[in-house]
């Protein structure tokens, strides 16, 4: 996953900010609506294939594994012969959709595999679709399995927009009269604390903590906000798109190798899956 520059530079200077108390959500959600063991194997079959760069045989093989997983599963073509997988749960409504996205490539480097920065943002993705029962909600929901986040190996941080969020770029086009989109990124570290990260709409994050509260798990959502960043998220508000970002900005693995199992819970990946899966309910 690769921030704004300005992200970049903050971690460099060690201004990186935090939220209003500095301290992760507690608790477990009291409402069982995601399955969190589910989610949690899903994870760790991704980390098990080691580093996921875009384009590699692990990252391949990891997209025919999601296009089985997904309902109606089926590849979007990206540019440099990448692909999106896109599934769908259909609403009741079918003229109308939103879209849920998380990145499944990991950043081209050595011993790097991704488990928060890929692995649980697709992992939580994937379980979602296996819950959300069909027209039970007024919208269709496509969800999407997005390709080429990351910025290739040498291409520097401030191309991100250019270089990077590949996949998203395709999809944000094929999906613009969406009527919001949601974007899992870092959602399963073991100190998981998701700020309203600063570009995201805020009706939609408003709605989302309402849902994250009702579901017990509003200590993960603090009512705080972080400076804005570009994402996978980023194409869909240039096309006018209401879109928010879950992304822990405190996580202290981004890429870096200690992105693995050690880095992530459980739990953590079941709070937020909760939350969302609590949003998706109340969307008519």
């Amino acid at each position: 996953m690769l921030l704004a520059a300005v992200f970049v530079a903050l971690v460099v200077s060690g201004a990186l900010p935090l939220s209003s108390d500095g301290k992760p959500g507690t608790g477990v959600a009291r409402v069982n609506r995601f399955d969190g063991p589910a989610a949690w194997r899903l994870l760790k079959m991704q980390v098990d294939l080691g580093p996921r760069p875009a384009g590699s045989a692990a990252s391949r093989a990891l997209a025919a594994r999601l296009k089985n997983l997904l309902p109606h599963g089926r590849y979007q073509a990206v540019p440099g012969g990448l692909r999106n997988v896109v599934g769908r749960v259909m609403g009741r409504d079918r003229g109308r959709y939103i879209v849920v996205g998380a990145h499944y490539d990991t950043k081209d480097m050595s011993g790097f595999v991704g488990a928060n920065d890929g692995a649980g943002g697709t992992a939580e993705l994937v379980q979602l679709t296996r819950q959300l029962k069909p027209r039970t909600i007024g919208p269709t929901v496509m969800f999407v399995a997005f390709d080429g986040e990351e910025t290739p190996r040498g291409v520097p941080d401030d191309q991100f927009l250019s270089a990077g969020v590949r996949g998203s770029r395709v999809a944000a086009e094929a999906y613009r009269r969406a009527e919001a989109m949601i974007l899992l990124d870092f959602v399963a570290d073991k100190r998981l604390s998701l700020p309203r990260e600063g570009s995201s709409d805020g009706k939609l994050w408003a709605a989302l903590r309402k849902a994250a509260h009702g579901a017990g798990v509003g200590s993960y959502f603090p009512a705080t906000t972080e400076d804005p960043i570009e994402d996978d998220h980023t194409p869909f508000q240039q096309r006018g798109v209401p879109a928010i970002d879950l992304i822990d900005w405190d996580f202290p693995c981004w890429h870096k190798t200690c992105d693995n199992l050690s880095a992530v819970s459980e739990r953590s990946l079941d709070a937020s899956g909760e939350a969302v899966a609590a949003f998706l309910r109340t969307l008519n």
